[in-house]
């Protein structure tokens, strides 16, 4: 509320002094959380705006947040399951091959140095030339960031075991295939629901990149772009604050399957 009011009042008494119109030191407090394209809106103007895109408007509409927001949701998936196959995958490999371990395992590292705004249009513009359009170029550069917190979080799981259950494996003359599903991967369970929070918060975070530099016309990147274009910050910050509370309930969805699947295997918090 201060911060609206310190970013908004030197541009809401300049138009009021242009326009002629006296005023008291209480009506320009009021009027800067009132404007029409404030610097930094109210907390009531973005409540009302998400209101009126959600509820107020019929999801079908393109200026209905609901309608951008399933858009983004859907590339978020897509990209996701695509990441945490690919980082399991990974993981897998790199873990029962010291080759690929020392080979691979720089790269996948280095790989997250390139800044997404910079690939993401490369991305774009390759998958178009295969004849890949729609939904999948934006799924994989969400792929691109979830897939690294998913690899290197089952890493570490997988090689969580103590040394002691791995000998008395071996004791047991349990095949690498035997140690791998009945000790690494229940011990990998929880390092991977805890990366899979973080990737799929990541994967909206590539969805919505994504959607910025390569001209999309629907989803929140898109939204977030079009209210930049034309100055309606409060259009950019519903848009924000859909996008933050889409990833919550998206952490807090895989933080309800890593319980259930807690409990299934017998595993205590």
């Amino acid at each position: 509320m201060v911060a609206t009011y310190v970013l908004n009042v030197t541009v809401q008494r300049d138009a009021l002094d242009r326009a002629g119109t006296p005023y008291t030191a209480g009506e320009l407090f009021l009027a800067t959380y009132t404007m029409e394209r404030p610097i930094l809106p109210s907390p009531h103007q973005v409540a009302q705006e998400l209101w009126k895109t959600t509820v107020g408007t019929p999801i079908t509409s393109k200026r209905s947040l609901v309608y951008h927001g399933w858009i983004t949701l859907s590339s978020t998936l897509v990209g996701f399951g695509i990441g945490t196959l690919l980082g399991i995958g990974l993981a897998v490999l790199i873990v029962h091959s010291r080759t690929l371990d020392k080979s691979l395992m720089p790269w996948i590292v280095s790989s997250q140095t390139i800044p997404i705004l910079a690939i993401a249009p490369m991305i774009v513009v390759v998958a178009n030339a295969l004849g890949v359009t729609g939904l999948l170029p934006k799924a994989f550069i969400s792929t691109y960031l979830s897939f690294f917190p998913v690899a290197v979080g089952m890493v570490t799981g997988l090689r969580s075991p103590d040394r002691l259950h791995l000998d008395l494996m071996r004791t047991y003359t349990a095949t690498s295939s035997q140690v791998f599903w009945k000790l690494r991967l229940p011990a990998a369970v929880p390092f991977l629901f805890t990366s899979m929070k973080v990737g799929i918060a990541a994967s909206l975070v590539g969805a919505i990149v994504a959607e910025l530099p390569t001209g999309a016309v629907a989803g929140l990147g898109a939204r977030l772009l079009a209210g930049s274009y034309y100055g309606q910050t409060v259009q950019i910050w519903s848009a924000l604050f859909a996008a933050a509370l889409m990833a919550a309930v998206l952490v807090a969805i895989v933080g309800m399957l890593d319980r259930i699947v807690r409990q299934r295997m017998g595993i205590r918090s």
